[in-house]
């Protein structure tokens, strides 16, 4: 019996210490560097202010319209190829 208990025992520090070490795999390093990531609202603000004049715009997967200064866009497409925005409406025209 006691031969019995010292393998459950062996297999559950076992089955614990891999746990411990996938649970730590999982956590970035102390010394990780998260990646700078331009969010989409920094590209839609920057695409913004370097066409004042814009009033509609798409990227070929959302389409947008600037209302009040703020773009309120479609949902994404499901298979799409995203693009740079291209202006589709100007003010004045």
């Amino acid at each position: 019996m006691r031969h019995f208990s010292f393998r459950v025992a062996l297999c559950l520090a076992m089955a614990m210490a891999e746990l411990a070490t996938a649970h730590a795999a999982d956590k970035p390093g102390a010394d990780a560097v998260p990646e700078p990531r331009q969010t989409a609202n920094a590209s839609l603000e920057n695409f913004m202010k370097a066409n004042p004049d814009c009033l509609e715009f798409t990227d070929q997967c959302s389409h947008c319209a600037v209302v009040n200064g703020v773009a309120e866009c479609s949902t994404a497409e499901i298979a799409c190829i995203k693009r740079e925005n291209q202006c589709t409406k100007r003010a004045g025209k």
